[in-house]
């Protein structure tokens, strides 16, 4: 078992520039101390220098950054493109760039249209998720 029954991971899929980090960076300043985001940018273009390919190092670098997180009591968001085809069975178990509807098997996933503002996807994630009732945490 990955973390608490009293924290959340949200993973935030989509394609390139649909707003992920923004809302990334919503979900942390709405909620304050203990969430931690784990960008898959982050990991994979500065942290390891590599591209995006199946069983590249990210994949479980990312699996671990945020499996660590949870088990430390923080909420995590993990962001990226995250293609299913590559990140979907580290996903589930915890030719061009844009892939319609590139969604993860299993039907686990929630789609928020584009037409969302920055302001009302925060708001759904934090009330769908149960974050908003939750306390921050002063670490």
């Amino acid at each position: 078992m990955v973390g608490t029954e009293e924290t959340r991971l949200v993973v935030l899929r989509g394609n390139s520039a649909s707003g992920k980090s923004s809302v990334a960076a919503g979900l942390r300043e709405r909620f304050g101390r203990g969430l931690a985001l784990v960008g898959q940018d982050n990991l994979r273009r500065i942290v390891l220098r590599e591209r995006d390919r199946p069983g590249a190092a990210n994949i479980g670098l990312i699996d671990l950054t945020a499996r660590y997180a949870l088990d430390a009591g923080f909420h995590v968001v993990v962001e990226g493109i995250l293609y299913a085809d590559r990140y979907g069975d580290m996903l589930a178990a915890l030719r061009d760039w844009y892939r319609p509807r590139d969604l993860l098997p299993g039907g686990i996933e929630t789609v928020i249209g584009a037409d969302s503002a920055l302001h009302e996807t925060v708001d759904r994630i934090m009330l769908d998720t149960g974050l908003a009732y939750l306390p921050a945490v002063n670490r």
